[in-house]
């Protein structure tokens, strides 16, 4: 069975910061939004404590439409 990605993001004074994790190989990607426009995509590779993490981080979880939209550029 195949899972979806699951998506998160928090907002900064001045910047956003989106991550997509997929739980099925802890693989993903995060995407800094600059206040600029200027968007910084970075591949990860997570651990199963990914979602503790974020958690603690204060993370919200998302949908992922603004994350892709983000990472189309059309945002």
């Amino acid at each position: 069975m195949n899972k979806l990605s699951k998506y998160f993001k928090r907002t900064f004074d001045d910047y956003k910061v989106l991550v997509q994790v997929n739980p099925e190989d802890w693989t993903g990607i995060e995407l800094i939004v600059h206040p600029d426009g200027k968007i910084e995509k970075t591949a990860m590779q997570f651990d199963e404590d990914i979602f503790e993490d974020l958690a603690v981080d204060d993370f919200e979880e998302n949908g992922a439409m603004e994350f892709n939209l983000y990472l189309k550029g059309v945002k």
